[in-house]
């Protein structure tokens, strides 16, 4: 596989001042916060592995948009996003990447990054071997904790083909064995699983809106019980449709009887 490099404003900007500066080393993350080594700096190009090479000129532009991620791959630099429907770009933080859908971000990055936001949610329910139903995939931040739990195995839906085009390109999300992704809207997909199949279940839909509410339902969440084994308990995080727009998530937890 065609190795890939992630560039946002800030790297970028290190970059180009470090070349400036006639030095020949240094120290940056490539792959969006998951690592950093050093690379090497010669003839005002950046070396990323022999015979592959970035003109750190090409960085300009990329310094001069922020809140936008870009991807070097087969000698081409291009932004991180995916224009069909909507227009869908990953958008940089100090740890993993939020996504963003028509300039909406899909995760709280507010005082919390994605990733701890994740760990919260996930640790309130999953337990060790416990199968676990992740009914709004999005980048898979939640599936990827509930492994770390130790959960055997997670089926995670999502059902916007661009969400997960730009899944596939985040290096934080990895394929694992014990992770089933369908793409499949869970409001559907729901009636095909048995009843008591899922020991946990993390849902956490996008914001109320019209386009969401089935998610919200009464219908959909007796569909969540009815695939729940007893004692089991999920969860939901989520905006509730009330007046003021800049009040925190609300946490919901449900739990079924044995």
């Amino acid at each position: 596989m065609t190795n890939r490099y992630y560039f946002y404003s800030k790297t970028a900007l290190k970059i180009i001042r470090a070349a400036q500066q006639g030095a020949k080393h240094i120290e940056v993350s490539l792959d969006l916060n998951l690592s950093e080594k050093q690379w090497e700096i010669s003839d005002n190009r950046l070396v990323l592995e022999p015979g592959n090479t970035l003109d750190i000129q090409e960085l300009e532009p990329v310094c001069r948009t922020e809140n936008k991620i870009f991807i070097f791959e087969n000698q081409q630099l291009k932004p991180l996003e995916f224009r069909g429907q909507g227009y869908y770009k990953l958008v940089p933080t100090t740890t993993v990447p939020t996504l963003e859908i028509n300039g909406i971000k899909m995760h709280r990055s507010k005082d919390i990054d994605p990733l701890t936001d994740a760990r919260l949610k996930t640790q309130k329910v999953v337990r060790p071997g416990d199968v676990v139903l992740d009914t709004c995939g999005g980048l898979g931040y939640s599936a990827l904790y509930a492994l770390k739990a130790g959960a055997q195995k997670v089926i995670s839906t999502e059902k916007d083909p661009a969400v997960l085009y730009l899944r596939k390109l985040n290096p934080w999300t990895e394929d694992d064995p014990c992770l089933e992704l369908i793409c499949a809207d869970i409001c559907h997909k729901i009636s095909q699983f048995q009843d008591n199949c899922f020991n946990s279940i993390i849902h956490d839909p996008p914001r109320f809106t019209s386009a969401t509410g089935d998610l919200y339902g009464k219908p959909f969440y007796k569909a969540l019980f009815r695939v729940l084994t007893p004692p089991g308990t999920s969860v939901s995080l989520h905006r509730e449709p009330q007046k003021d727009k800049r009040a925190g998530p609300v946490f919901t937890q449900h739990k079924k009887a044995a």
